[in-house]
């Protein structure tokens, strides 16, 4: 061993270790502080959240007592299954197509998947409300003039796209001759997909379900343009209390959606881990990425 590498190995980490790591706690400080401000501000005992009155458990009794909290909470839960329901569905399908049918159509539907994903929300919320304002109304179509109808498809558009890439990421690591083996033992093609696909795609199939559960709990920008009275979730329902001012219950049913959420995601880590991902891979699903 040369000199050069045993002075080193005394002098401790470099500097520049130093400086990245102080650096990437302020950037997680940046981060994640104004998230722990709710927290601590959610056992305000005042009477509006930016003025601090004592520490207890009054905003939380307070926020399930609101029935108005209560139920816009209960809209966005309901939302958020049926929207991972559509979104899981139909990105389930669009995953095994790409994989498993290739063909000159993958790259455009994978160009229009990409352009689902990076389109800005209120392009999306545009463009939702005078479709559904005209099959609703106009034309008929009476069930596109139900609130949860509505916010379901709209919370859906993102989701798709995220499970059809995890669908086709684990079906892409996989040996098709597996499939083929099925038919060859005279499965049909029902039957292969039912018993081999389906069953090989689980984890990603699962993980798709929480993320997009997840992803529509705070769908803020498309609910507010397509969501109707009688069925206002809860990201509208924060916007319109900013105005009169926010009250410690807010930062209480805030904080317990942010518990829910975590929990959701850490159903997600599991379940990759459990079908092999490592770490790497857990967290680009988690990213996006």
């Amino acid at each position: 061993m040369s000199e050069r590498t045993l002075a080193r190995r005394r002098s401790g980490k470099p500097v520049t270790d130093v400086l990245l790591s102080i650096w990437g706690w302020l950037v997680m400080a940046f981060l994640f502080a104004p998230i722990l401000v709710i927290v601590v501000y959610s056992f305000n005992e005042g009477r509006l959240l930016a003025s601090w009155d004592g520490f207890g458990f009054a905003a939380y009794e307070a926020a399930f007592a609101n029935r108005q909290i209560v139920a816009t909470v209960l809209v966005t839960i309901r939302v958020a299954i049926w929207s991972a329901v559509v979104a899981t569905l139909l990105g389930t399908m669009a995953g095994i197509a790409l994989a498993r049918r290739p063909g000159r159509w993958t790259a455009w539907f994978t160009g229009l998947l990409l352009l689902v994903t990076v389109t800005p929300e209120i392009v999306d919320a545009v463009a939702l409300l005078p479709w559904f304002v005209q099959l609703g109304t106009e034309l008929g179509v009476t069930i596109l003039n139900d609130g949860i109808v509505r916010l379901a498809i709209g919370s859906s558009l993102f989701s798709t796209a995220v499970v059809a890439y995890l669908v086709r990421s684990r079906l892409i690591g996989l040996d098709e001759h597996l499939e083929h083996a099925a038919t060859d033992l005279y499965a049909t093609p029902f039957q292969a997909l039912t018993r081999v696909t389906l069953p090989l795609t689980a984890p990603a199939v699962v993980s798709g379900f929480l993320l997009s559960f997840t992803l529509s709990l705070d769908n803020t920008i498309i609910a507010a343009f397509v969501s109707v009275q009688g069925a206002t979730p809860w990201p509208v329902y924060i916007l319109g209390s900013v105005r009169s001012g926010l009250r410690p219950e807010i930062a209480a049913m805030s904080t317990i959606m942010l518990a829910l959420t975590l929990v959701v995601l850490v159903l997600v880590a599991i379940v990759l881990r459990r079908s092999g991902d490592s770490t790497t891979q857990i967290a680009r699903t988690m990213t996006g990425g």
